[in-house]
């Protein structure tokens, strides 16, 4: 029993210390491709210089590493264990009577709790400082005139309506007002608004149309409204106070990709989304595929061993490490797959965000399998 668990500690050291350097590796050879990539773009931006490019490079950083976390365990995984397996460690190991499955469960808990960590940890730094690099590259690296670019300089935004006797919905038009123009730069601001009140079988209610409004605390505050009812006759100007869920965060990050979302907020913006009307898929393939990163992990570790652990006397040793690698790039490929079917409803969420992780587990069972007992 002393002897498995010091040569299960002894695996999962090497294992770990393998894994971190491929994914530092990893990390800083895809960084270096995007800072240039970056670099590029900046070339005719005469305000976008060494200093912005760094600094958008930099934040990425950690986007960057949680994306290859899976990949740079895999092949962490496969360096260590053929470095093992060439020194016959796990083969004299084998031969003493301890069994794969006893000596692996080791570097399976390592590739477990970096899984973990990048869910519950990295992911959260990941969206704080991805949104800020985005906000940085539409800035100084692009044309973009920020979320009105594409509809005319104007927002468009769709709310639960609570205002009616029966739950509706409430389509907002508006262009928002700059911060530096705004009374506070704590208030969100819209000016040229239209509301447009729905029942919840579409059927218009009720048309709003007023020259500007405030984003408060759980509500919009239009002033000299004017409101037009079934009978389109328009009402004296007035001022109207419009409950509302929506916040200046949630409105910027409706219009962000999921990446740019904590995995912790995304829960209860998911349910916003909902509440709204608004398709959630993106958010709930998102959430669902970070939290199969730490099961996935797991299953890339035991695909490592599955791949790599095959004695050098048998020959062939070079076309299992290369066959391992191929199994890497086969599953980046069906998770991109099952993504896009994810995103489009052909798939249920949860299995196209799972069904990378189970397709590595089935291989690496059958392969593990195969090396132990057959």
């Amino acid at each position: 029993m002393t002897l498995a668990m010091t040569l299960t500690a002894y695996v999962a050291r090497r294992f770990t210390e393998a894994t971190l350097a491929m994914l530092a590796a990893l990390t800083l050879l895809i960084s270096l491709f995007d800072f240039i990539e970056l670099l590029r773009r900046a070339a005719t931006r005469q305000d976008a210089g060494f200093g912005i490019v760094a600094s958008i490079a930099g934040l990425r950083l950690p986007f960057v590493m949680l994306q290859i976390l899976p990949f740079a365990i895999l092949l962490g995984g496969i360096l260590a264990f053929w470095r093992l397996t060439r020194s016959s460690e796990l083969i004299v190991a084998r031969a003493a009577g301890i069994s794969a499955w006893g000596f692996l469960s080791g570097p399976v808990l390592v590739a477990l709790f970096l899984g973990i960590v990048g869910t519950i940890g990295i992911s959260p730094l990941s969206s704080a400082m991805l949104a800020r690099a985005e906000r940085m590259d539409n800035a100084f690296l692009r044309n973009s005139a920020g979320l009105t670019a594409l509809a005319g300089g104007r927002l468009w935004l769709r709310q639960s309506d609570r205002g009616l006797e029966a739950q509706g919905v409430a389509i907002l038009s508006g262009r928002p007002e700059p911060a530096s123009a705004s009374r506070s730069a704590a208030v969100f601001t819209l000016t040229d608004v239209s509301i447009w009140r729905l029942s919840a079988d579409d059927k218009p209610l009720a048309r709003i149309e007023a020259p500007r409004a405030q984003l408060l605390p759980g509500r919009w505050v239009l002033s000299n409204a004017l409101v037009f009812n079934s009978d389109r006759v328009a009402s004296a100007p007035q001022a109207i106070s419009f409950p509302t869920e929506l916040t200046p965060d949630r409105i910027e990050s409706s219009f962000a990709t999921p990446d740019t979302l904590s995995f912790w907020a995304l829960p209860g913006f998911i349910g916003v989304l909902e509440q709204a009307g608004f398709s959630a898929l993106r958010h709930r393939l998102h959430f669902q595929t970070l939290l199969s990163l730490p099961v996935l992990a797991a299953v890339m570790a035991l695909l490592a061993a599955g791949f790599s652990m095959r004695s050098s006397r048998r020959g062939g040793v070079a076309q299992m490490i290369g066959a391992g690698v191929a199994a890497g790039f086969a599953l980046f490929v069906l998770d991109k797959i099952t993504n896009e079917f994810g995103e489009s409803g052909a798939l249920p969420v949860a299995l196209a965000a799972w069904a990378p992780t189970l397709a590595g587990l089935l291989l690496a069972l059958a392969l593990l399998l195969h090396l132990e007992d057959g």
